[in-house]
Protein backbone atom coordinates (compact mmCIF):
# COMPACT_ATOMS: atom_id res chain seq x y z
CA UNK A 1 0.00 0.00 0.00
CA UNK A 2 3.09 2.26 0.91
CA UNK A 3 3.80 2.30 -3.22
CA UNK A 4 0.50 3.67 -3.96
CA UNK A 5 1.27 7.00 -2.85
CA UNK A 6 4.73 7.07 -4.46
CA UNK A 7 3.15 6.25 -7.94
CA UNK A 8 0.35 9.17 -7.02
CA UNK A 9 2.58 11.75 -6.46
CA UNK A 10 5.00 10.94 -9.93
CA UNK A 11 2.04 11.50 -12.12
CA UNK A 12 1.36 14.79 -10.09
CA UNK A 13 4.44 15.93 -11.20
CA UNK A 14 4.73 14.73 -14.91
CA UNK A 15 1.02 16.23 -15.21
CA UNK A 16 2.67 19.06 -13.60
CA UNK A 17 5.50 19.60 -15.87
CA UNK A 18 3.02 19.44 -18.42
CA UNK A 19 0.90 22.14 -17.36
CA UNK A 20 4.32 24.57 -17.24
CA UNK A 21 5.74 23.37 -20.84
CA UNK A 22 2.54 23.81 -22.64
CA UNK A 23 4.33 25.54 -25.11
CA UNK A 24 6.92 22.72 -26.01
CA UNK A 25 6.16 20.82 -29.24
CA UNK A 26 3.91 17.70 -28.92
CA UNK A 27 7.35 14.86 -29.34
CA UNK A 28 8.94 17.17 -26.35
CA UNK A 29 6.53 17.01 -23.78
CA UNK A 30 6.14 12.95 -24.62
CA UNK A 31 9.49 12.74 -24.45
CA UNK A 32 9.77 14.42 -20.97
CA UNK A 33 6.83 12.58 -19.71
CA UNK A 34 8.27 9.08 -20.62
CA UNK A 35 11.81 10.16 -18.62
CA UNK A 36 9.45 11.24 -15.70
CA UNK A 37 7.60 8.10 -15.50
CA UNK A 38 10.95 6.03 -15.92
CA UNK A 39 13.02 7.79 -13.58
CA UNK A 40 10.15 7.49 -10.44
CA UNK A 41 9.71 3.53 -11.72
CA UNK A 42 13.49 3.35 -10.89
CA UNK A 43 13.08 5.17 -7.77
CA UNK A 44 10.63 2.44 -6.58
CA UNK A 45 11.07 -0.96 -6.10
CA UNK A 46 7.31 -1.76 -7.05
CA UNK A 47 7.28 -4.90 -9.48
CA UNK A 48 5.19 -4.38 -12.52
CA UNK A 49 3.47 -7.57 -14.61
CA UNK A 50 4.32 -6.50 -17.94
CA UNK A 51 3.83 -8.67 -20.45
CA UNK A 52 5.06 -8.29 -24.49
CA UNK A 53 4.38 -10.11 -27.67
CA UNK A 54 5.58 -13.11 -28.21
CA UNK A 55 8.89 -13.65 -30.38
CA UNK A 56 8.90 -14.84 -34.25
CA UNK A 57 8.52 -18.47 -34.42
CA UNK A 58 11.74 -19.69 -36.60
CA UNK A 59 11.09 -21.47 -39.07
CA UNK A 60 11.00 -25.23 -38.39
CA UNK A 61 13.79 -27.34 -40.20
CA UNK A 62 12.66 -29.61 -43.00
CA UNK A 63 11.84 -33.06 -42.15
CA UNK A 64 14.59 -35.59 -42.21
CA UNK A 65 14.12 -39.03 -44.13
CA UNK A 66 15.34 -41.90 -43.79
CA UNK A 67 16.19 -44.43 -46.42
CA UNK A 68 17.31 -47.08 -44.33
CA UNK A 69 15.01 -49.02 -42.53
CA UNK A 70 15.87 -49.75 -38.56
CA UNK A 71 13.48 -50.57 -34.86
CA UNK A 72 15.68 -48.11 -34.05
CA UNK A 73 14.65 -45.05 -35.79
CA UNK A 74 12.80 -42.71 -33.12
CA UNK A 75 16.10 -42.62 -30.94
CA UNK A 76 18.81 -42.17 -33.77
CA UNK A 77 19.78 -39.03 -34.88
CA UNK A 78 19.38 -38.88 -38.57
CA UNK A 79 21.32 -36.49 -40.98
CA UNK A 80 20.38 -35.48 -44.67
CA UNK A 81 23.86 -37.03 -46.65
CA UNK A 82 23.92 -33.70 -48.49
CA UNK A 83 24.64 -31.37 -45.85
CA UNK A 84 28.34 -31.27 -44.24
CA UNK A 85 28.38 -31.35 -40.97
CA UNK A 86 31.21 -31.64 -38.02
CA UNK A 87 32.07 -34.07 -35.61
CA UNK A 88 29.49 -32.60 -33.35
CA UNK A 89 26.29 -32.61 -35.84
CA UNK A 90 26.58 -28.96 -36.33
CA UNK A 91 26.01 -27.92 -39.95
CA UNK A 92 29.46 -26.65 -41.18
CA UNK A 93 29.84 -22.99 -42.08
CA UNK A 94 28.94 -21.11 -45.51
CA UNK A 95 32.43 -20.20 -46.28
CA UNK A 96 33.53 -23.92 -45.97
CA UNK A 97 30.53 -24.98 -48.69
CA UNK A 98 31.65 -22.39 -50.83
CA UNK A 99 35.33 -23.21 -51.12
CA UNK A 100 34.36 -27.04 -51.67
CA UNK A 101 31.99 -26.61 -54.37
CA UNK A 102 34.35 -24.34 -55.96
CA UNK A 103 37.33 -26.73 -55.53
CA UNK A 104 35.30 -29.46 -57.49
CA UNK A 105 33.82 -27.31 -59.97
CA UNK A 106 37.62 -26.80 -60.92
CA UNK A 107 38.77 -30.25 -60.52
CA UNK A 108 35.53 -31.19 -63.19
CA UNK A 109 36.71 -28.29 -65.40
CA UNK A 110 40.25 -30.16 -65.74
CA UNK A 111 39.57 -33.59 -65.92
CA UNK A 112 37.25 -32.71 -69.21
CA UNK A 113 39.73 -30.50 -70.57
CA UNK A 114 41.98 -33.11 -70.14
CA UNK A 115 39.83 -35.77 -71.55
CA UNK A 116 38.88 -33.90 -74.84
CA UNK A 117 42.54 -32.93 -75.51
CA UNK A 118 43.39 -37.33 -75.26
CA UNK A 119 40.70 -38.27 -77.23
CA UNK A 120 39.83 -35.47 -79.68
CA UNK A 121 41.68 -35.59 -83.10
CA UNK A 122 44.18 -32.52 -83.78
CA UNK A 123 42.57 -29.33 -84.52
CA UNK A 124 42.40 -28.19 -88.53
CA UNK A 125 43.70 -24.53 -89.13
CA UNK A 126 41.09 -22.00 -89.68
CA UNK A 127 39.94 -21.08 -92.57
CA UNK A 128 37.93 -18.25 -93.50
CA UNK A 129 34.08 -18.93 -94.72
CA UNK A 130 33.86 -16.11 -96.79
CA UNK A 131 36.38 -13.80 -99.14
CA UNK A 132 38.49 -11.41 -96.78
CA UNK A 133 38.00 -8.15 -98.10
CA UNK A 134 40.51 -6.38 -99.53
CA UNK A 135 41.23 -2.01 -100.53
CA UNK A 136 40.47 -0.65 -103.53
CA UNK A 137 43.57 -0.55 -105.07
CA UNK A 138 43.96 -4.10 -104.60
CA UNK A 139 40.84 -5.29 -105.83
CA UNK A 140 42.17 -2.67 -108.64
CA UNK A 141 45.43 -4.40 -109.26
CA UNK A 142 43.89 -8.05 -109.50
CA UNK A 143 41.34 -6.84 -112.08
CA UNK A 144 43.59 -5.40 -114.58
CA UNK A 145 46.31 -8.42 -114.01
CA UNK A 146 44.36 -11.36 -112.77
CA UNK A 147 41.08 -11.48 -113.36
CA UNK A 148 40.30 -11.01 -117.07
CA UNK A 149 43.94 -12.46 -118.83
CA UNK A 150 44.70 -11.67 -122.16
CA UNK A 151 43.79 -14.05 -124.75
CA UNK A 152 44.42 -14.67 -128.60
CA UNK A 153 42.97 -12.00 -130.77
CA UNK A 154 41.11 -14.77 -133.57
CA UNK A 155 39.25 -16.12 -130.06
CA UNK A 156 38.53 -12.56 -128.58
CA UNK A 157 37.30 -11.57 -132.26
CA UNK A 158 35.34 -14.69 -132.77
CA UNK A 159 33.73 -13.92 -128.85
CA UNK A 160 32.90 -11.12 -129.79
CA UNK A 161 30.60 -12.16 -132.54
CA UNK A 162 32.93 -10.22 -135.18
CA UNK A 163 33.01 -13.67 -137.66
CA UNK A 164 33.55 -17.09 -136.56
CA UNK A 165 37.18 -18.19 -135.60
CA UNK A 166 38.71 -18.86 -139.03
CA UNK A 167 37.31 -16.01 -140.55
CA UNK A 168 38.73 -13.89 -137.62
CA UNK A 169 42.06 -15.07 -138.79
CA UNK A 170 41.45 -13.96 -142.51
CA UNK A 171 40.28 -10.92 -141.24
CA UNK A 172 43.82 -10.72 -139.23
CA UNK A 173 46.22 -11.84 -141.94
CA UNK A 174 44.53 -9.33 -144.77
CA UNK A 175 45.22 -6.58 -142.12
CA UNK A 176 41.98 -5.38 -141.22
CA UNK A 177 42.61 -5.29 -137.75
CA UNK A 178 44.64 -2.73 -135.63
CA UNK A 179 45.34 -3.31 -131.96
CA UNK A 180 46.29 -0.10 -130.33
CA UNK A 181 46.79 1.97 -133.28
CA UNK A 182 49.46 -0.19 -135.42
CA UNK A 183 48.08 -3.13 -137.73
CA UNK A 184 48.53 -6.71 -135.94
CA UNK A 185 48.72 -9.93 -138.62
CA UNK A 186 49.23 -12.27 -136.13
CA UNK A 187 46.14 -14.30 -134.84
CA UNK A 188 48.02 -15.71 -131.34
CA UNK A 189 48.66 -12.28 -130.03
CA UNK A 190 47.39 -11.80 -126.91
CA UNK A 191 45.28 -8.78 -126.18
CA UNK A 192 42.73 -8.21 -123.70
CA UNK A 193 39.76 -6.07 -124.78
CA UNK A 194 39.28 -3.86 -121.72
CA UNK A 195 42.92 -2.31 -121.47
CA UNK A 196 43.53 -2.88 -125.37
CA UNK A 197 41.95 -0.67 -127.94
CA UNK A 198 40.95 -2.84 -131.12
CA UNK A 199 39.74 -2.12 -134.63
CA UNK A 200 38.10 -4.19 -137.15
CA UNK A 201 36.99 -2.86 -140.45
CA UNK A 202 37.25 1.00 -139.17
CA UNK A 203 34.95 0.28 -135.91
CA UNK A 204 36.57 -0.32 -132.64
CA UNK A 205 35.45 -3.49 -130.82
CA UNK A 206 33.61 -3.04 -127.77
CA UNK A 207 35.17 -3.26 -124.50
CA UNK A 208 32.37 -5.73 -122.95
CA UNK A 209 32.22 -8.97 -124.24
CA UNK A 210 28.48 -10.92 -124.94
CA UNK A 211 27.30 -13.03 -122.77
CA UNK A 212 27.77 -16.68 -122.88
CA UNK A 213 24.24 -18.22 -124.10
CA UNK A 214 23.26 -21.73 -125.01
CA UNK A 215 20.30 -23.30 -126.50
CA UNK A 216 18.10 -26.27 -127.53
CA UNK A 217 16.92 -26.35 -131.25
CA UNK A 218 14.51 -28.41 -132.90
CA UNK A 219 16.11 -28.36 -136.19
CA UNK A 220 13.36 -28.94 -138.95
CA UNK A 221 14.34 -30.57 -142.40
CA UNK A 222 15.71 -28.11 -145.38
CA UNK A 223 17.67 -25.72 -143.05
CA UNK A 224 21.50 -26.39 -142.88
CA UNK A 225 23.81 -25.80 -139.92
CA UNK A 226 26.06 -23.31 -141.98
CA UNK A 227 26.24 -19.39 -140.42
CA UNK A 228 27.30 -18.12 -143.91
CA UNK A 229 25.24 -15.17 -144.77
CA UNK A 230 24.43 -16.40 -148.18
CA UNK A 231 22.95 -19.07 -147.45
CA UNK A 232 18.87 -18.37 -147.45
CA UNK A 233 17.95 -21.21 -144.98
CA UNK A 234 20.04 -21.25 -142.71
CA UNK A 235 19.47 -22.51 -138.72
CA UNK A 236 20.79 -19.26 -138.02
CA UNK A 237 17.65 -17.76 -139.58
CA UNK A 238 15.32 -19.09 -137.01
CA UNK A 239 17.16 -16.55 -133.93
CA UNK A 240 16.59 -13.22 -136.62
CA UNK A 241 13.55 -12.46 -133.49
CA UNK A 242 15.87 -13.17 -130.83
CA UNK A 243 18.39 -11.47 -132.42
CA UNK A 244 16.49 -7.96 -133.79
CA UNK A 245 14.98 -7.59 -130.11
CA UNK A 246 17.99 -8.29 -128.53
CA UNK A 247 18.70 -4.36 -127.75
CA UNK A 248 15.40 -4.70 -125.64
CA UNK A 249 16.40 -6.89 -123.69
CA UNK A 250 20.04 -6.34 -123.06
CA UNK A 251 20.49 -2.71 -123.67
CA UNK A 252 24.17 -1.61 -123.62
CA UNK A 253 25.71 -5.27 -124.57
CA UNK A 254 27.24 -5.98 -127.48
CA UNK A 255 25.04 -9.02 -129.75
CA UNK A 256 26.76 -12.47 -129.64
CA UNK A 257 27.27 -14.57 -132.50
CA UNK A 258 25.62 -17.59 -132.22
CA UNK A 259 26.52 -20.69 -134.06
CA UNK A 260 25.46 -24.38 -134.03
CA UNK A 261 27.64 -27.17 -131.80
CA UNK A 262 27.97 -29.81 -134.90
CA UNK A 263 25.89 -30.38 -137.69
CA UNK A 264 23.11 -31.96 -138.87
CA UNK A 265 22.50 -33.13 -142.68
CA UNK A 266 20.03 -30.96 -144.25
CA UNK A 267 17.08 -33.87 -143.97
CA UNK A 268 17.83 -34.88 -140.97
CA UNK A 269 15.66 -33.00 -137.66
CA UNK A 270 15.78 -33.12 -134.00
CA UNK A 271 17.87 -32.27 -131.72
CA UNK A 272 21.31 -29.79 -131.90
CA UNK A 273 22.72 -27.63 -129.30
CA UNK A 274 23.09 -23.65 -130.08
CA UNK A 275 25.87 -21.16 -128.53
CA UNK A 276 28.60 -18.42 -128.83
CA UNK A 277 30.78 -20.52 -126.51
CA UNK A 278 33.14 -21.42 -128.36
CA UNK A 279 34.98 -23.63 -125.58
CA UNK A 280 31.43 -25.34 -124.81
CA UNK A 281 31.26 -26.13 -128.69
CA UNK A 282 34.79 -27.64 -128.61
CA UNK A 283 34.69 -29.25 -125.81
CA UNK A 284 30.79 -31.35 -126.72
CA UNK A 285 31.47 -31.85 -130.43
CA UNK A 286 35.01 -33.34 -130.11
CA UNK A 287 35.29 -37.41 -130.51
CA UNK A 288 37.31 -37.58 -127.07
CA UNK A 289 34.19 -36.19 -125.30
CA UNK A 290 32.34 -39.60 -126.06
CA UNK A 291 29.28 -38.01 -125.63
CA UNK A 292 26.17 -40.31 -126.62
CA UNK A 293 24.06 -39.44 -129.52
CA UNK A 294 20.71 -41.16 -129.39
CA UNK A 295 18.90 -41.23 -133.05
CA UNK A 296 15.22 -42.06 -134.49
CA UNK A 297 15.86 -43.69 -137.94
CA UNK A 298 12.55 -44.55 -139.98
CA UNK A 299 13.03 -46.77 -142.57
CA UNK A 300 11.34 -47.46 -145.78
CA UNK A 301 10.96 -50.89 -145.56
CA UNK A 302 10.78 -54.47 -143.62
CA UNK A 303 13.41 -54.26 -141.03
CA UNK A 304 14.55 -58.35 -140.26
CA UNK A 305 17.25 -59.48 -137.53
CA UNK A 306 20.15 -59.77 -140.22
CA UNK A 307 19.49 -55.74 -140.72
CA UNK A 308 20.03 -55.78 -137.32
CA UNK A 309 22.80 -57.78 -136.74
CA UNK A 310 24.69 -55.48 -140.09
CA UNK A 311 24.53 -52.58 -138.32
CA UNK A 312 25.66 -53.54 -134.85
CA UNK A 313 28.31 -54.79 -136.51
CA UNK A 314 29.39 -51.62 -138.21
CA UNK A 315 31.17 -50.13 -141.31
CA UNK A 316 34.24 -48.19 -142.44
CA UNK A 317 33.71 -44.71 -142.33
CA UNK A 318 36.54 -42.43 -143.78
CA UNK A 319 39.10 -45.80 -143.11
CA UNK A 320 37.70 -45.85 -139.59
CA UNK A 321 35.84 -48.64 -138.62
CA UNK A 322 32.35 -47.14 -136.53
CA UNK A 323 29.88 -49.57 -134.29
CA UNK A 324 27.02 -48.13 -132.89
CA UNK A 325 26.47 -48.40 -128.86
CA UNK A 326 22.82 -49.43 -129.29
CA UNK A 327 20.70 -50.52 -132.59
CA UNK A 328 17.19 -51.60 -131.07
CA UNK A 329 13.74 -52.29 -133.09
CA UNK A 330 11.08 -50.01 -131.78
CA UNK A 331 7.37 -51.40 -131.28
CA UNK A 332 5.27 -50.73 -133.85
CA UNK A 333 2.56 -48.12 -133.38
CA UNK A 334 -0.64 -47.30 -134.88
CA UNK A 335 -0.22 -44.19 -136.33
CA UNK A 336 3.25 -44.99 -137.63
CA UNK A 337 3.34 -47.64 -140.19
CA UNK A 338 7.08 -47.71 -140.99
CA UNK A 339 9.19 -49.71 -138.60
CA UNK A 340 11.78 -47.66 -136.79
CA UNK A 341 14.95 -47.88 -135.32
CA UNK A 342 16.90 -46.68 -132.25
CA UNK A 343 20.68 -46.28 -132.95
CA UNK A 344 23.31 -44.55 -130.15
CA UNK A 345 26.40 -43.84 -131.48
CA UNK A 346 29.29 -41.77 -129.70
CA UNK A 347 32.09 -40.86 -132.05
CA UNK A 348 29.80 -38.58 -134.20
CA UNK A 349 31.27 -38.99 -137.95
CA UNK A 350 29.57 -37.59 -140.52
CA UNK A 351 26.79 -39.28 -141.91
CA UNK A 352 27.39 -42.42 -139.75
CA UNK A 353 24.07 -43.46 -138.98
CA UNK A 354 23.02 -43.01 -142.66
CA UNK A 355 26.23 -45.00 -143.50
CA UNK A 356 25.23 -47.84 -140.54
CA UNK A 357 21.94 -48.12 -142.10
CA UNK A 358 23.23 -48.15 -145.74
CA UNK A 359 25.72 -50.76 -145.36
CA UNK A 360 22.91 -53.14 -143.32
CA UNK A 361 21.31 -52.52 -146.96
CA UNK A 362 17.93 -51.01 -145.84
CA UNK A 363 16.90 -47.42 -147.08
CA UNK A 364 16.11 -44.40 -145.16
CA UNK A 365 13.11 -42.60 -144.51
CA UNK A 366 13.58 -39.79 -141.93
CA UNK A 367 16.27 -39.47 -139.23
CA UNK A 368 15.74 -37.36 -136.05
CA UNK A 369 18.20 -36.75 -133.26
CA UNK A 370 16.56 -37.12 -129.96
CA UNK A 371 18.85 -37.02 -126.95
CA UNK A 372 22.94 -35.58 -126.66
CA UNK A 373 24.78 -36.90 -123.32
CA UNK A 374 21.76 -36.78 -120.62
CA UNK A 375 20.04 -33.94 -122.41
CA UNK A 376 16.63 -35.02 -124.28
CA UNK A 377 14.61 -32.99 -126.83
CA UNK A 378 11.93 -31.56 -125.00
CA UNK A 379 8.62 -33.26 -126.76
CA UNK A 380 6.75 -30.08 -126.40
CA UNK A 381 9.31 -28.00 -128.39
CA UNK A 382 8.37 -27.88 -131.74
CA UNK A 383 10.14 -27.56 -134.94
CA UNK A 384 12.00 -24.24 -135.70
CA UNK A 385 12.18 -23.51 -131.74
CA UNK A 386 14.34 -23.14 -129.42
CA UNK A 387 14.72 -22.96 -125.44
CA UNK A 388 17.62 -21.79 -123.51
CA UNK A 389 19.73 -24.19 -121.79
CA UNK A 390 19.14 -24.17 -117.42
CA UNK A 391 22.39 -24.69 -115.32
CA UNK A 392 21.03 -28.47 -114.93
CA UNK A 393 20.54 -29.20 -118.75
CA UNK A 394 24.48 -28.12 -119.24
CA UNK A 395 25.18 -30.23 -116.08
CA UNK A 396 23.90 -33.11 -117.97
CA UNK A 397 25.73 -32.03 -121.06
CA UNK A 398 28.89 -32.52 -119.07
CA UNK A 399 29.24 -28.71 -118.89
CA UNK A 400 29.89 -26.49 -115.96
CA UNK A 401 28.47 -23.20 -116.55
Amino acid sequence: MAAIPAVAAAATSVFTFINLSTSLPLARITHCRLRSVIAASSLSNTEFNINFAPPKPKPSPPPIISTSKSDNDSEEQLYTPWIVRDGKGNPAPASLLHAMAIAKTSKKKKTKTKAKSENAPKSKPATFSTEPKYSKAARRFYNENFRNPAQRLSKILAAAGVASRRSSEELIFQGRVTVNGSVCKTPQTRVNPEKDIIYVNGNRLSKRLPPKLYFALNKPKGYICSCGEKETKSVMNLFDDFMKSWNKRHPGEPKPRLFTVGRLDVATTGLIIVTNDGEFAHKISHPSSNLSKEYIATIDGEVNKRHLIAISEGTFIEGVHCTPDLVELLPKQPDISRPRLRIVVHEGRNHEVRELVKNAGLQMYALKRVRIAGFRLPPDLMLGKHVELTAGNLKTLGWKK
